[in-house]
């Protein structure tokens, strides 16, 4: 439906009046439709658009803003200024919920999610701190293992675009997971000095692989000593903190140069007694200090008395182990980022750097490993700021970089558990956690199926999420009877009654137009709809009236409490209920009742020349069913029924109904003769 009656579309800023220009809008769901137009054509043609029935207040700089550039270069590429027809341009929101290999990402991370709001109270202390960062983890795994299949997919295709397309989702899922681990280390572990190295080193070796081919050509050569990468994966291990890998190699270039055993000893006693944190806590952090500086020394005496002297190679690793700046910034290609020499330069100088030191070392480690030769990518500010401990600003980021909500939503959730964002409330109202999981909760809706996920999401924002929940589930295409289901018992379950009758009542109307008036009715009996249960249950009467049967028999006759919805439905049941007496040969019950029906005033009054006729078979039988005052009943209702009808004398004209008539009369007359005698009858005796 053309949204010009409601919302006049507008003009992208900056367009030429008098060129091709691009229109937009925004409608009810979860796309933009936008389309170009001339200046001078006069008047827009603009198509139903979408987007989130709640309106977003943080989206203008970020997703909104690089989809309208994206937009706007799409047209510039495939406009060519001279005249043609309009083209509708479709921009989704979250594509990402669209791309079939992240299917995995969005149904077991709502898995961990759920685990993790029904766990919220079962544990404090150090066991509730285990418990998060095992949530942590577990998101982890589940990024890596989409990260695993859509490379796996971008090999396996022949098609170049699409490869593309999967490359990079797989450089974004490894920036994802990289931030993650980043902040569960500091956020969620929250690891202290000492161990904060050994974490630091840990999240290193994972993410920075590119060395890993290296690494493996080397070793699988017949003399890796002889090898020209072999001292570049010496390095490689040195610069990861990998002493015992080192040391491996290493025994193998001594084993092949006798000359240089004896330097190799040194170096290798050196790596082997070089002091590193403990995980156990088994040393303090004064005692580390001290053993560090004492081999320190040591390996500055060695340094200094020239005993590398002869050998590069070796000299070069030993300035390594002393934390010399330069030494280190010469390996820059082996180490590929700033954040890997961040860690190295913390290993070989600062190995018991606390927490609240990262933020110095990392900005001096970014600005010696970049040195002004380029400028930092959003990547490199992202991680900057959670070596700053700014955990808003690595939200934020996120934000604006990633391409969808997945990653903000999950994570500010794990930190509002970890009780790190309780004092950041936005200025209309909703915590920052729930704002992103309704963001990320409204993509989820304009998926053909994972809209399911983005309950369970709805029903975890205490705030707003029931309002939210209520607006978009009404806006679910109800394409068959069994989604109808599923989403109607959604909303049973959280009491939405206006949302229950009004799928009810879209569904009856659906049923109703395919003439299915079995399920029409279900429906509107299920909507509490008395004015169409009403309708509905006339077509049925005119239905019978047409085929002399009824149709949905198991239906009408399990009815139940639920024909007073209506008097016409209750005269349906009561009707289909004076058939199956009749069928069951109980006669005087089923004139009782068809008179009941009569006299009531519950059928419609086209109905009742049917009625009487029903009553026909009744009154030619054998034994005499209507009683006297019964057979009176039903010559008023007959006089009332000729004498009463507007159209009389059509009514008159019409030699059937005029027919039926004279039978009815003379059969209650005869019956009424037959009452009397066998009441005088019975009197008499």
């Amino acid at each position: 439906a053309p949204l010009t009656d409601t919302v006049p579309p507008q003009v992208v800023p900056g367009a030429d009046p008098l060129a091709r220009q691009l229109c937009f809008a925004w409608g009810p769901a979860e796309v933009l439709v936008c389309e170009t137009l001339f200046g001078r054509a006069g008047g827009f043609r603009s198509r139903c658009l979408s987007r989130s029935p709640c309106a977003s207040r943080f989206r203008g700089k970020g997703r909104a803003g690089a989809a309208a550039r994206s937009l706007t270069g799409s047209v510039a590429a495939t406009a060519d200024g001279g005249p043609s027809s309009s083209r509708v341009f479709v921009v989704r929101r979250d594509q990402d919920i669209y791309i079939q290999t992240l299917r995995k990402l969005f149904n077991e991370s709502h898995g961990i999610f759920m685990g993790l709001q029904r766990s919220e109270e079962e544990l404090a202390g150090k066991s509730r701190k285990a418990q998060l960062v095992q949530v942590s983890k577990n998101y982890r795994s589940v990024i890596r293992a989409c990260m695993e299949d859509m490379h796996q997919a971008a090999v396996s295709t022949r098609d170049p675009a699409l490869q593309g397309q999967y490359s990079t989702q797989v450089s974004i899922l490894s920036a994802m997971e990289l931030i993650w681990n980043l902040c569960e280390i500091l956020f969620v572990e929250a690891a202290t000095a000492g161990p904060l190295l050994l974490r630091l080193l840990d999240w290193v070796r994972l993410h920075v692989c590119d060395v890993d081919s290296m690494v493996r050509e080397v070793l699988s050569s017949e003399s890796p000593s002889k090898h020209k990468l072999f001292w570049n994966v010496v390095d490689v291990f040195v610069l990861q903190g990998r002493m015992d890998e080192a040391r491996h190699l290493l025994s193998k270039e001594a084993s092949a140069n006798p000359t240089s055993v004896n330097m190799y000893k040194i170096l290798d006693d050196l790596m082997k007694k070089m002091p590193v944190p403990s995980l156990g806590n088994t040393q303090t952090l004064t005692e580390l200090e001290l053993k560090w500086q004492h081999w320190h020394e040591e390996c500055q005496r060695y340094l200094q008395d020239g005993t590398f002297a002869s050998n590069p190679h070796m000299e070069s690793i030993c300035k390594i182990l002393l934390g010399d700046e330069d030494a280190i910034l010469e390996k820059k290609e082996l180490m590929t980022t700033w954040y890997h020499f961040l860690v190295t330069r913390l290993l070989y100088s600062h190995p018991t750097v606390k927490p609240m030191e990262l933020r110095f070392y990392a900005q001096s480690s970014m600005d010696l490993f970049l040195g002004g030769e380029s400028s930092p990518e959003p990547l490199d500010m992202i991680l900057m700021a959670a070596f700053e401990f700014e955990m808003h600003q690595v939200i934020k980021e996120c934000s604006i970089v990633l391409s969808n909500w997945w990653f903000v939503a999950h994570l500010t959730d794990l930190l509002d558990h970890c009780k790190l964002l309780q004092s950041h409330n936005l200025y209309f109202g909703s915590n920052m956690r729930e704002f992103l999981l309704l963001e990320y909760a409204s993509g989820l809706f304009s998926h053909h199926s994972l809209w399911q996920l983005g309950v369970d999401y709805f029903d975890h924002c205490p705030e707003y999420g029931r309002v939210y929940l209520e607006l978009h589930i009404e806006r679910i295409p109800l394409s068959t009877e069994q989604k109808a289901l599923k989403v109607l018992r959604i909303c049973e379950q959280r009491q939405m009654h206006e949302q229950v009758r009004s799928i009810c009542k879209i569904m009856a109307m659906k049923a109703l137009r395919n003439n299915r008036l079995g399920s029409a009715l279900s429906w509107s009996i299920r909507a509490k709809d008395a004015a169409f249960a009403t309708l509905i249950s006339d077509r049925f009467l005119k239905d019978y009236c047409e085929r002399g049967c009824f149709s949905d028999l198991d239906l009408i006759d399990n009815l139940g409490p639920s024909m007073l919805l209506s008097d016409r439905l209750t005269f349906l049941g009561k009707y289909r209920e004076f058939h199956r007496l009749y069928g069951e040969k109980r006669f005087p019950e089923a004139a009782r009742l068809l008179l009941t029906l009569m006299t009531a005033h519950i059928a419609p009054s086209s109905f009742w020349m049917t009625l009487l006729t029903d009553a026909l078979p009744l009154l030619e039988q054998k034994e005499v069913i209507f009683s006297a005052e019964q057979t009176y009943e039903l010559m008023r209702c007959l006089e009332d029924l000729t004498a009463g009808n507007p159209d009389k004398q059509k009514f008159q004209d019409d030699d059937v109904e005029t027919t039926k008539v004279e039978m009815l009369r003379l059969a209650l007359a005869r019956n009424l003769a037959r009452v009397i005698i066998k009441e005088g009858t019975v009197e008499g005796s």
